[in-house]
């Protein structure tokens, strides 16, 4: 089979295949969902298979990063948090995700910001919602919610109302001076 008749077939297998060779067996599963090849990795091996993916696969553009929670999902065994990050081959338009699981008591990842420098705001903002820190973060601070806010909204066991923090924020004004 061609390599362009491969392409239209799956266009992931070149990737698969270089992984399968660099990384050998077990260290990651896959899963397809429609068009979307899903790599889950360990989080000790994350940052390796990034850097592998970005430099020698063509994936080097972090399109999106994002969490998860997954408290009290049926059916799932795995970790509570799963972060994401999609991949794109600008030259190819591949696309690829790579999940990873952590859980509590402290949900810690390493930092894709050395391999990409968007991943600065978008690790923030996880960090924000979630609580799951990412080591060797630059400037791992609080994005959306204000620094003296205690919990994470975008976790499930989060109160939907809250836990009556808005009345101890600060009022901002507009137009005030």
């Amino acid at each position: 089979m061609s390599s362009t008749t491969e392409t239209l077939a799956d266009p992931h297998a070149a990737t698969l295949r270089a992984l399968a060779r660099e990384f050998g067996e077990g260290v990651f599963t896959t899963s397809r969902f429609r068009d979307n090849l899903r790599l889950f990795v360990p989080p000790a091996r994350l940052l390796d298979l990034l850097k592998f993916l970005k430099q020698r696969c063509g994936l080097n553009l972090l399109a999106e990063l994002g969490g998860a929670d997954y408290l009290g999902y049926p059916g799932r065994s795995r970790e509570r948090f799963e972060v994401h990050y999609v991949l794109r081959n600008l030259d190819t338009s591949e696309k690829l995700v790579v999940k990873v699981g952590v859980s509590d008591p402290d949900p810690t990842l390493p930092s894709a910001y050395p391999l990409w420098k968007g991943a600065d705001w978008m690790e923030r903002e996880v960090f924000d919602m979630f609580g799951i820190r990412f080591e060797g973060h630059p400037d791992l601070r609080r994005i959306l919610m204000p620094e003296e806010f205690a919990a994470f909204p975008l976790r499930k066991d989060y109160p939907l109302r809250g836990r009556g923090e808005r009345h101890n924020f600060p009022r901002l004004s507009r137009g005030e001076s």
